[in-house]
């Protein structure tokens, strides 16, 4: 049975939380790979680590960080995670702000979509 992890709601999305997790520059990569990915996006820890050249425990805490900013949502599948960018979410809150941080930034380090 799967769960989704706590995220902010709609309402509760905050422009600081939100500039403030995309301030880090492998969060910022992390994003701007989902951002331009298929949905959900499907790739492992490992393969994160690998390409970020950062830690398993780092990239959970970077994961949590784009979580609780309002950024993802997590769905948890047994041992899998699907994670996705709440595009709709945040454009109805700040619209146009993904696409300007993300949408012109360039190709970061990260998995290939």
């Amino acid at each position: 049975m799967s769960r989704t992890l706590p995220e902010p709601s709609i309402d509760e999305l905050d422009l600081t939380a939100i500039l403030g997790a995309l301030v880090d520059p492998a969060r910022r990569a992390i994003m701007t790979v989902m951002y331009r990915g298929p949905e959900p996006f499907d790739c492992s820890a490992s393969t994160w680590c690998a390409n970020l050249g950062v830690t398993p425990p780092t990239i959970s805490h970077h994961f949590r960080t784009l979580r609780e900013a309002g950024l993802t949502r997590t769905v948890v599948d047994g041992r899998s995670r699907n994670v996705r960018v709440r595009k709709e979410d945040v454009e109805k809150r700040f619209p146009g702000l993904l696409d300007a941080v993300l949408g012109h930034d360039a190709e970061g380090p990260g998995p290939a979509a």
